[in-house]
Formats: C-alpha cells, structure tokens, sequence
C-alpha cells in the first residue's frame, strides 16, 4: 500500500524560506522518479519540480532558481527547499511519483505572507 507523507509547511513572510519533507512507503523508492506539486486555491494542482532516480532535476519556471528538489533513496524521503518565498507560491503542497500516480497524502501547507 501506498503512503506518501508530506510536511514542513507553514506560514512565512515573503522572502522567507521554507524546507518540505515527504517520506514514501509502500513503492520502491529508488527506482521512481518523484515531484513536488501544488494546488492553489481554485486552481488547479500544477507540477512543481521532479527528480530522477539518478538524481537529474526540472522545475517549473515560476520557481528555477528559488526552489532546490533533491531525495535521500536510504530514508525514501523527497524534499523541496524553498527560498525567496512569494505570495504566489501559496498552496497545498504535495508529493508523488511522476507521472503521477492516483495516492496522494494530506499535503502540507505553505502560507507566503506580503
């Protein structure tokens, strides 16, 4: 069975930064290409960044530069780093695998403040 458990959000000033987490259970981590996504308030969920099983990395163009994805394949935990935080970047945030697949976890929220 599937888990994915995301946390790490919060409530930040722009500018500020933010560290998500989310552990993986039930897949075989390693082999899975992963990605953060996110969903906006009446919006829909959008692809944030992904990262493969060898470690290569893409973003999406409203965060390069400012978002940093990596994964530790020994603790099955893909993680988001956040800076220069913006309002815009406002959501519930989540983990998968990429493509994504039908389980999602809870989601953790980030909250930018102006």
């Amino acid at each position: 069975q599937v888990r994915l458990v995301e946390s790490g959000g919060g409530l930040v000033q722009a500018g500020g930064s933010l560290r998500l987490s989310c552990a993986a259970s039930g897949i075989i981590f390693s082999i899975n290409t992963m990605a953060w996504y996110r969903q906006a308030p009446g919006k829909q969920r959008e692809l944030v960044a992904r990262i493969t099983s060898g470690g290569t990395t893409n973003y999406a163009d409203s965060v390069k530069g400012r978002f940093t994805i990596s994964r530790d394949n020994a603790k099955n935990t893909v993680y988001l780093q956040m800076n220069s935080l913006k309002p815009e970047d406002t959501a519930l945030y989540y983990c998968n695998v990429f493509p994504y697949s039908a389980t999602w976890g809870q989601g953790t929220q980030v909250t930018v403040s102006s």
